[in-house]
């Protein structure tokens, strides 16, 4: 009996963004993304203008994150388990191995 291939499987960087987008607003003491800042050298790059910059390159997603975290949260904390979780649910959703999680905390809101 002859074996078919089932064909293959295309993954948009649009879904990597979303669980990002959702892990990290799900993420206890983050309070919203914030506009990404304008460098010189990126004024004629595409950017995000939701706070997420993402880098694909050889099956590893790397990140940068600009937040608002709400006050009375340990800044680092919070950094560190948006990171974590993050990874895990990059990884375990589209099997992409996650290289670096930037976070940028633009502003505590009161």
């Amino acid at each position: 009996m002859e074996t078919k291939t089932a064909g293959k499987t295309t993954l948009s960087p649009e879904v990597i963004h979303s669980i990002v987008k959702m892990t990290t607003l799900n993420t206890e003491g983050v309070h919203s993304f914030a506009k990404i800042p304008i460098a010189i050298d990126s004024i004629f790059k595409p950017r995000s203008a939701d706070g997420i910059k993402l880098e694909i390159a050889d099956g590893v997603v790397y990140m940068d994150l600009f937040i608002n975290l709400k006050n009375s949260f340990n800044v680092r904390e919070v950094s560190r388990n948006i990171q974590a979780l993050i990874s895990r649910e990059v990884f375990e959703t589209v099997g992409f191995e996650v290289g670096v999680v930037n976070i940028h905390i633009e502003d505590i809101i009161f």
